[in-house]
């Protein structure tokens, strides 16, 4: 059976929280490896509300500093201590990030039975933040009013099954199966090199979900970076008929979101960060699926598989 790869989503609003909408926060669960892709106002009430396990969180990713992407961070911060958390936490952010935590921490005489480990975010030029034997996070500088970077959470693991039978013939070593499901050949002193195509099947590919938010619309510098990606979330604030507004902002619009989706060939297109202008969101699906059929709405608690 496939690994679970999904998205529960916690928050769609741009800029100010509304009556029906919390701020920006996205739960990455990867079989047994649970990440928090920013952290608005309110996400620790949207973790429990929706059931999530808060102390199973490894790693909190913040695109940037507006408050509508980092101000829930202090207070789940401090409410992981009260619940007994011990393990580390490991947040990637801009580099202010640290100091602006550590002032509130202290002020608040807050004590933590846990580490807090920092790393620093670029904007610079893409580069991999956090590496595990699961997965592997990517920031990926984004155009916004401030520093900051989306993320690709990529699946790690071997991408071949494993022909036992065939191995068995040609006499494989139990301690070269790993390498070979890694797609390594078997090189043997009698027989010579036994191409890994005759030892394996196809598999699973691994899945990639991109989150990109608060950025100006630039489909010559993330159509590439998102080429086939199994699902994208990407910012639609505004419809188009506001694009100058989007512009004016650093922000995109649900058409454009969809055009980027397009582009890119990927396989599902997620919109969200809609602004408080919008009570309904169909608006916004309406357009965006206008040029890009296999787009879904975020909707708050529901949960997006990665990829089949």
């Amino acid at each position: 059976m496939r690994k679970a790869f999904e998205v529960t989503v916690l928050g769609t609003s741009s800029a100010t929280p509304t009556k029906y909408r919390h701020p920006s926060a996205h739960y990455v669960r990867l079989e047994g490896s649970y990440m928090l892709l920013d952290c608005g106002e309110g996400a620790q009430r949207q973790l429990s509300r929706y059931g999530l396990r808060v102390l199973k969180i490894s790693h909190v990713f913040i695109t940037h500093l507006h408050g509508d992407h980092y101000f829930g961070l202090p207070g789940l911060i401090t409410s992981m201590a009260l619940y007994g958390r011990t393990e580390p936490l490991v947040i990637v952010g801009p580099p202010a990030l640290e100091s602006i935590l550590q002032v509130l921490i202290a002020e608040s005489d807050s004590v933590l039975p846990y580490d807090l480990q920092y790393i620093q975010t670029q904007t610079e030029s893409m580069e991999t933040v956090v590496e595990t034997e699961q997965f592997k996070v990517i920031s990926v500088p984004l155009k916004h009013r401030v520093s900051c970077t989306g993320f690709l959470v990529q699946e790690k693991g071997p991408e071949l099954k494993l022909n036992v039978d065939a191995c068995v013939q040609y006499k494989v070593p139990v301690e070269q199966y790993e390498a070979i499901k890694m797609g390594a050949d078997y090189h043997s002193q009698s027989q010579g090199v036994i191409a890994n195509s005759l030892l394996t099947t196809p598999g699973y590919k691994n899945r990639t979900y991109a989150y990109i938010t608060d950025t100006l619309y630039d489909p010559e510098y993330l159509v590439p970076i998102l080429k086939g990606v199994d699902l994208l979330y990407h910012e639609a604030t505004f419809l188009h008929d506001r694009a100058d507004r989007a512009a004016e902002t650093f922000h995109s619009t649900a058409l454009q979101a969809a055009q980027i989706a397009q582009a890119a060939n990927v396989k599902i297109l997620m919109i969200g960060h809609f602004s408080a202008r919008y009570n309904d969101a169909q608006p916004l699906l309406d357009e965006a699926q206008s040029v890009f059929v296999n787009t879904v709405e975020a909707v708050e608690g529901q949960t997006y598989a990665v990829g089949e």
